[in-house]
């Protein structure tokens, strides 16, 4: 007898228990908006965070509250920017497209190894080993970890062992950015021409032996650029990209080309008094 009271009370609060749950369920269920899901499945479905998203769905709950318009989506082509516009009732919004730059212009060309490293060909890697064995301490290593994690095909590595931005594919997903050992690369808008092709921090025409397009900190691109448009900040050149910088006056002077003008068509353009450089085969040691 004791049992079965104990089994029917068990069975009692086992039912109020479910009951309180169902009642619970219905009373604080938060309801979706089934917007959300039909935009999702309009979205690319990279997850790459290029919109400021930690991936599609996010967006798409952003998109359906009003938050963001589609045209933050820089990976979705116009008609897809578009289709999500005309279903939600919104404009496609205005967004000005971002790409990864890169902070090097030391190809193997006109930079020297110091080292020689043998080992998994990484540029993590490498540079775990006295920082990659490259003259540079802050030059591009060139094994291709960028390459290697760009999902849209947007890098390549050239002849000379730097990675080239293919600014039609590349999303500023930020995945190059984050595998960059050096902290070469970072995400710009497309407008940002006016570009300081190196990172080197040291002082002075020494670093020439290294690199010969390494920036000496002369500072004649600070002197020449109008309304205090670059400062030199620890031995580099900055750019106040909230100043107007379309002018390509500050890389006239500049003796090495460690300040550029990138343009969509015609690449990297130096300035008049730049040196040139033709070498197209390896720098060796001894040879300038």
């Amino acid at each position: 007898m004791t049992i079965l009271t104990a089994l029917a009370v068990l069975g009692c609060l086992t039912f109020l228990l479910a009951f309180i749950l169902i009642v619970a369920n219905k009373k604080l269920q938060v309801r979706e908006d089934p917007r959300i899901d039909a935009v999702e499945q309009m979205l690319p479905h990279t997850n790459c965070g290029a919109c400021g998203y930690p991936g599609c769905r996010p967006f798409a709950e952003a998109l359906v509250s009003g938050k963001v318009l589609p045209g933050k989506c820089s990976v979705s082509p116009d008609e897809g920017r578009a289709a999500i516009a005309k279903f939600l009732g919104v404009g496609i919004g205005a967004e000005e497209k971002r790409v990864a730059r890169l902070a090097c212009g030391g190809g193997n060309n006109v930079a020297l190894n110091r080292a020689r490293y043998h080992g998994i060909q990484s540029c993590q890697a490498a540079s775990l080993v006295s920082g990659g064995g490259k003259g540079c301490f802050w030059g591009c290593l060139g094994y291709g970890d960028c390459e290697a994690v760009c999902d849209f095909n947007a890098i390549t590595m050239n002849t000379f062992g730097l990675p080239v931005v293919d600014i039609d594919k590349c999303t500023a997903c930020g995945d190059c950015v984050e595998a960059c050992p050096k902290d070469l690369f970072s995400l710009h808008p497309i407008s940002h021409r006016l570009w300081v092709n190196c990172k080197n921090l040291e002082q002075g025409e020494a670093i020439l032996e290294e690199c010969q397009v390494a920036c000496t900190a002369c500072g004649k691109c600070a002197m020449d650029a109008p309304d205090n448009l670059i400062s030199m900040i620890n031995n580099l050149p900055v750019v106040d990209y909230s100043k107007n910088h379309q002018t390509q006056i500050p890389i006239q002077r500049c003796p090495t080309g460690a300040i550029v003008w990138l343009d969509d068509k015609l690449g990297i353009i130096k300035g008049a008094e730049s040196k040139k450089i033709i070498r197209k085969g390896q720098r060796q040691e001894g040879i300038s």
